[in-house]
């Protein structure tokens, strides 16, 4: 589009005679108000009538050769009266020889935001061909380091990776706008809707079928779990990573977000060997800073500014200990230490900052004041890469061709404003919420299906969804035994994208194929799971970290 615009500015320098006579130049457009002219105008539209370009290749996990078809394509999405409204993009891989009707599982992948397409995931996670990342520092320019992924799901489940509406080349057909995908509950109906498309689709109402979300498509699939169940594609499974179910912890003025950060901060005061009396792993750390989360600390944020001096100078020193930051700066911030400020601050000293992402990456600012970082060395050292290796996969290998542009931000587009509403089950009918909580809907779906397991995968050092508050999430979902035996957590020593570490990338296989096993041995079993006797159930307080 700016192209267009520098090419008619050249004809007109071009041609003395018509300058001459040429009106004053209008004010030059924004860029938000050059994307509304273009949807106006209907150029670049996506498509109404499904496409897909496919592509063979293979890949060897263990001493298996597994040959695959990758593909890439569109959804057509419509409403109940069959009018399209919306194309969804999608890259899939499938298992050759598999046909409609078969039994193997596929699973359905996305990234969050909200407004993120999935490209992360794609190229990161468990697709048969990924971009190879060692040590947390920012990626050499290319040529990138791509190839194929030894630890792809691909030996147990077929996978979908589905970009949001407004994100990568997915759009908004006819006379639909942004706003009607814009949602916490209109963003679930597009996906539940481009789900069952697929499965109509391509054969597979008969597969075992789970839903991957990472960040806020957690949120996404706590109401996306339930939809679908209501409708009447019961899941197998659902695996969150990196998770936030629950929005309103976030508002200003609640004490719950902070002893949600603080074993995530004990686990960086460790990674960064920031603490006094270090203890010899990183799991130890993160246990004594839940025990302090949930005694001491929150008995002592609960007073508010009723509490004594005695018990302020305390609680002070025994965070000091965990977290790595000074009594006195503790104090100074009221015990509360936001997250900005201990990006900045644990590592000041040494005039860096620490990654939100992924906490350890570390930056450089412009100087050592100051109370926040200044950019997150996490997402600087790994975007670039992951974009172009992306672009270069989905033209090169799989020659997709359209004249849209890749969008990495539905946020870049015009019209983007979030409806954060949503219409949770339960309690007579629906309860309305202003800052969603979609647990309540997993909890829902869970309840009324005793197969339906759910694996918790989370790093470490996550600053963005950091681990204790999933925790504290899930354990309010208010579920009874049987149901609790369904919910699993892990833990790895990464942070928000865990598979940017190699080692946690090979762990997560492992846990998942476990996983994956139970959970379709468990739906072909002729009884419900029973739940355990031991501890286990107790969650992961009880269990611990693995």
């Amino acid at each position: 589009m700016r192209l267009s615009f520098l090419a008619l500015a050249l004809l007109s320098t071009a041609t003395p005679a018509l300058a001459q006579d040429a009106k004053p130049a209008a004010p030059a457009k924004s860029h938000a108000e050059m994307v509304k002219q273009e949807a106006e105008a209907g150029w670049a539209t996506a498509p109404v009538a499904e496409q897909e370009v496919t592509h063979r290749d293979t890949v060897t996990v263990g001493s298996r050769r597994l040959p695959y078809t990758e593909s890439a394509g569109t959804l057509t999405i419509r409403d109940i009266e069959g009018k399209p409204t919306a194309s969804m993009f999608y890259t899939a891989y499938t298992l050759d020889g598999t046909k409609p009707g078969t039994r193997r599982p596929v699973t359905f992948f996305y990234n969050g935001g909200p407004g993120s397409p999935s490209f992360w995931l794609r190229m990161g996670s468990f697709a048969p061909i990924r971009i190879r990342t060692t040590n947390p520092e920012f990626i050499r320019p290319a040529p990138y380091d791509v190839g194929p992924n030894p630890d792809t799901l691909l030996d147990k489940t077929d996978m979908v990776f589905l970009d949001a509406i407004g994100t990568g080349y997915s759009r908004p057909l006819g006379d639909m706008k942004p706003s009607d995908f814009y949602g916490t509950d209109e963003d679930a109906d597009a996906f539940a809707k481009a789900i069952l498309r697929y499965a109509t689709k391509f054969g597979r109402w008969s597969s075992p079928k789970f839903l991957f979300g990472e960040s806020y498509g957690t949120l996404r699939s706590g109401a996306l779990a339930y939809q679908l169940q209501e409708r009447g594609m019961a899941l197998n499974g659902v695996v969150l990573l990196s998770s936030i179910m629950n929005y309103g912890y976030r508002q200003p003025g609640l004490d719950q977000v902070y002893l949600n950060y603080l074993p995530s901060y004990a686990a960086t005061a460790w990674y960064h060997n920031r603490l006094p009396d270090r203890p010899a792993d990183v799991a130890t750390a993160v246990a004594q800073a839940r025990a302090f989360a949930n005694g001491p600390y929150m008995v002592a944020l609960a007073k508010g500014q009723s509490i004594s001096d005695a018990e302020r100078d305390s609680i002070a020193y025994q965070m000091s200990r965990l977290i790595g930051l000074s009594p006195d700066y503790i104090k100074r911030a009221n015990l509360r230490i936001d997250l900005p400020r201990f990006q900045k601050e644990l590592l000041r000293g040494q005039a860096r900052t620490i990654g939100r992402f992924d906490s350890r990456y570390t930056g450089i600012d412009t100087d050592a004041a100051g109370e926040r970082p200044e950019t997150d060395a996490s997402s600087d050292a790994i975007s670039g890469a992951y974009i172009a290796s992306f672009t270069d996969y989905l033209t090169g290998t799989l020659k997709y061709k359209t004249e849209l542009p890749y969008r990495l931000s539905a946020r870049d587009a015009a019209g983007w404003t979030w409806n954060w509403k949503h219409d949770a089950p339960g309690r007579g009918g629906g309860g309305g919420q202003n800052n969603p909580n979609t647990a309540i809907d997993l909890a829902a779906a869970m309840r009324a299906n005793p197969y339906l397991k759910v694996l918790s995968m989370n790093g470490y050092y996550d600053m963005a969804t950091p681990f204790f508050g999933t925790e504290n999430d899930l354990g309010h979902m208010m579920l009874e035994r049987p149901q609790q035996a369904n919910l699993a957590f892990t833990y790895y020593p990464a942070g928000h994208m865990t598979y940017l570490n190699p080692d946690a990338l090979r762990q997560m296989k492992v846990d998942l194929s476990r996983w994956y096993d139970d959970a379709i041995s468990d739906a072909r079993s002729s009884t419900p799971p029973v739940p355990p006797t031991s501890a286990a159930a107790a969650g992961p307080a009880a269990a611990g970290p693995n």
